[in-house]
């Protein structure tokens, strides 16, 4: 029982760490992303100087996200002279808070087994024994279910900020975020159930299991090769899930200011603007979980590489513990550099245009999909 606690609390402290760390750094890659798009040098003003020197430690200007974290912390706290005390206190809370819980369903690594990982270390191993665990926070048979779950309570949060700050901008910007999100969510919704029909699960472990194989003989079986079409509108309904450019419609800067935070200020409004680069990460992990195989390479499982033909190579499980984790990382990095380069890219639409695309184009699209996999798997099986 001590072991299962002492293993959980360091996943779960993994998992800060991480989130937290990419909220920061994918700050500085929006600013070098887009400074490299539009011929610019970018962010390279902040830098540490080392004691008694005139040495300065710029690095590509990689502090700007430490100094806008001090600014936002020492700012003062304005609030509107007419608001509702409790609920605009509560709100960044609830959009920040079920983000971070939907990592918890998410599986970053395999199987993990203490006593060889700590072979050197024989009291350790002794210790935990024969246990394993899954490099998850909380393994559930329904982890699909928790992550819609999760995601949809931020929405109130960002309802509950425009709603409390007694600011016509603001309750224009949470009207949108609210119809938004009723939106997209349909749509997200109905391009996992492809894979949920060729999985047969909602546990995201054993979906990220599923990919571990082999498709026509060489291709390895991710989702995305199974459900390209499903794979592409989930991530457009995803980022509009965000309100991430081209879909910022509840914040647009040219009409209502900030929308429904235009009232916030100093921490409250660095909660909102984390959150939302935290949730570019939950995007990426979640479709890399469920289109790119999760934390495993081509041919990868828990024991080592199976290739075509075949042939097996095993791996120490020290390695592959390190590989998975690696694994996951970079993937869920490349497809948040992905969501920066789309923001950069193309032009905001009209919220009644947003609106249309989810209901008239996104929506057909995604059940004409289901119908497609649905009529598939009936005739395979």
């Amino acid at each position: 029982m001590i072991q299962d606690l002492v293993v959980h609390l360091v996943y779960i402290g993994y998992a800060l760490t991480v989130l937290l760390l990419f909220g920061t750094v994918l700050t500085w890659v929006e600013r070098k992303q887009a400074a490299v798009m539009s011929d610019r040098i970018g962010a390279n003003r902040a830098y540490i100087r080392i004691p008694f020197t005139r040495v300065k430690l710029i690095w590509w200007g990689l502090f700007h996200g430490m100094a806008d974290g001090l600014k936002m912390i020492v700012k003062e706290d304005w609030k509107p002279a007419v608001y509702d005390k409790f609920a605009y206190a509560l709100a960044p809370w609830i959009v920040f808070t079920p983000i971070l819980l939907v990592f918890a369903v998410i599986p970053f690594g395999g199987a993990l087994e203490p006593a060889k990982l700590f072979a050197g270390i024989p009291a350790v191993a002794q210790w935990f024994g024969e246990k394993t665990y899954q490099m998850q926070i909380a393994q559930l048979d329904g982890g699909l279910l928790i992550v819609f779950a999760f995601g949809g309570i931020s929405v109130i949060g960002a309802m509950l900020a425009g709603w409390s700050s007694s600011n016509k901008y603001s309750m224009l910007g949470a009207l949108r975020a609210g119809g938004q999100m009723i939106s997209y969510e349909l749509v997200m919704g109905l391009t996992v159930l492809g894979l949920i029909l060729i999985y047969g699960t909602f546990d995201l472990t054993a979906i990220v299991q599923h990919q571990s194989g082999i498709l026509l003989g060489f291709l390895p079986a991710w989702g995305v090769f199974y459900q390209p079409f499903a794979a592409t509108l989930f991530m457009a309904a995803a980022i509009a899930e965000n309100k991430r450019i081209p879909f910022d419609l509840p914040e647009a800067e040219s009409e209502l200011i900030a929308g429904f935070y235009t009232e916030y200020s100093a921490m409250k409004m660095g909660l909102f603007m984390f959150a939302e680069f935290i949730e570019i990460a939950i995007i990426g992990a979640l479709f890399t979980t469920l289109f790119l195989g999760g934390y495993n390479l081509p041919y990868m499982s828990d024991a080592g590489f199976l290739l075509p033909g075949g042939h097996e190579i095993p791996l120490p499980h020290g390695v592959v513990v390190v590989i998975q984790l690696v694994t996951f990382l970079v993937k869920v990095l490349v497809m948040s550099s992905f969501q920066i380069l789309i923001r950069w890219s193309l032009p905001r639409f009209r919220y009644d245009q947003v609106l249309m695309f989810a209901w008239k184009f996104m929506l057909p699209l995604a059940l004409a999909n289901l119908t497609v996999t649905v009529v598939a798997v009936w005739l395979l099986q």
